[in-house]
């Protein structure tokens, strides 16, 4: 009889590894299949921080895999792979996750290298005064970048300011920047946080909805230690924002940096709303840089926007979104998918070539439907208050409109930082 129970615990446990194994390997296989649809579709090169594996340490655990909510990680021949570049945006829960410490996150890749600013290890660049932190300084993890802001302003608080001067112009409201004010107003610093865009988050407000934004215990001045492990980009929003308003914390939204001038010992930064003189600048932009515009007529109309953040918003407009990457088709269905809504979708090149298979079917689905109206091979060439007009090989297309969603991208201000003197260092898939 025990020799009986002990076949029968025998079959059940030969049939567990079984379809252990048979569910491993389909992973694997659909891993694989991910990493090579990415590939032909050139959607494998990242395009900031991203992880590293290294092969020779990894155990293909899976659980860097079970730790991206992007998908962007797959099992393939028992090893980690970024079977999927392009979904990646650096939040860094895969490095957390593998127990063996496989993986490291880096900018740049062989083929394809990212600038990055110098810095010391008090986040003063080689520009004396003039200090970076966050994400252009190749921080991308939301804990580290506000911890970076924080440190920075005590580096500062050792320059003293001159009568009738601020102590720090501040430029960014995304992590770096809030941590940074706080720590700012915290130590009674005289300083101005400026935002160009007209809310704050910096990178994690560009996330498509509910994506989730992984982070861990940060330490912030005036708030003290708050602890996170996964919270999704709305709530994280929704938490700069209370932070902002429980402190007080003064910021000042669609104020742009145009220019740094040194002034003796200190600066002039001129910015769209005037001129600050600063005993320092901290500079805590991210890596998307200035939104890309159109350049025509009636863009500076206020229904004119660089990014989604609430598709709820457009129910029952006429809407115009702008661009041929997987943000404008994001946008563009998300949108579509609001009652009695009009979309039209226009995009200068004859085909999308480097976006998510989703993202294309999606839009493929909702112009079917009628939807969205989809205009391949053509350009804004004017914005009036009601309507757009759209240029392409034949007569321009005049349409009724009430809202344009531009997503062609942002210009990281290389140009500007080198005027200042910032030297960059240009990344190969290193840290």
């Amino acid at each position: 009889m025990q020799n009986e129970y002990l076949a029968i615990y025998g079959a059940f446990a030969a049939a567990g590894v079984a379809l252990h194994v048979f569910m491993r390997r389909r992973r694997e296989r659909k891993a694989a299949a991910a990493h090579e649809a990415a590939t032909l579709a050139g959607l494998n090169e990242p395009a900031s921080l991203h992880p590293m594996v290294n092969a020779s340490r990894c155990i293909g655990s899976g659980g860097c895999v079970k730790a991206c909510p992007e998908e962007a990680l797959g099992i393939v021949n028992g090893r980690a792979v970024l079977v999927n570049a392009a979904s990646c945006i650096g939040h860094g829960a895969c490095r957390a996750a593998c127990p063996v410490e496989a993986i490291t996150l880096v900018f740049g890749t062989e083929r394809r290298g990212v600038d990055i600013p110098t810095v010391s290890p008090d986040f003063e660049s080689n520009v004396p005064g003039i200090f970076i932190a966050g994400e252009l300084g190749g921080m991308g993890l939301i804990r580290k970048a506000a911890e970076q802001g924080k440190q920075a302003i005590a580096a500062i608080r050792r320059r003293k300011a001159a009568p009738g001067e601020l102590d720090v112009v501040i430029v960014g409201a995304g992590p770096a920047g809030i941590s940074a004010g706080l720590a700012a107003k915290e130590h009674g610093l005289r300083f101005r946080l400026i935002e160009q865009e007209d809310s704050l988050g910096g990178t994690v407000s560009h996330y498509p909805r509910n994506k989730i934004a992984m982070t861990a215990p940060i330490k912030l001045a005036l708030v003290g230690t708050v602890r996170m492990t996964a919270i999704s980009k709305e709530r994280l929003i929704a938490f700069w924002n209370r932070v902002v308003g429980d402190t007080a914390l003064e910021l000042h939204f669609r104020e742009r940096m145009e220019r740094v001038e040194r002034d003796g010992d200190s600066f002039v930064v001129h910015t769209s709303a005037g001129q600050w003189r600063t005993r320092s600048v901290l500079l805590a932009i991210g890596r998307r840089g200035t939104p890309r515009t159109l350049g025509v007529a009636g863009e500076d109309l206020q229904k004119v926007v660089y990014r989604l953040v609430d598709p709820e918003q457009y129910a029952g407009m006429a809407v115009l979104v702008v661009g041929g990457g997987d943000s404008a088709l994001e946008a563009a269905v998300a949108v579509a998918a609001q009652p009695n809504t009009r979309v039209t979708l226009s995009y200068r090149g004859a085909a999308f070539n480097r976006v998510k298979q989703a993202n294309r079917q999606a839009l493929d689905e909702a112009v079917r439907e009628g939807r969205i109206d989809l205009q391949l091979e053509t350009q804004v060439d004017a914005i009036t208050p009601t309507e757009v007009t759209l240029r392409g090989a034949g007569q321009p297309v005049v349409l009724p409109n009430e809202a344009v969603i531009v997503c062609a991208g942002g210009i990281l201000p290389v140009a500007l930082l080198q005027q200042m003197g910032i030297e960059f260092q240009t990344k190969h898939g290193s840290a």
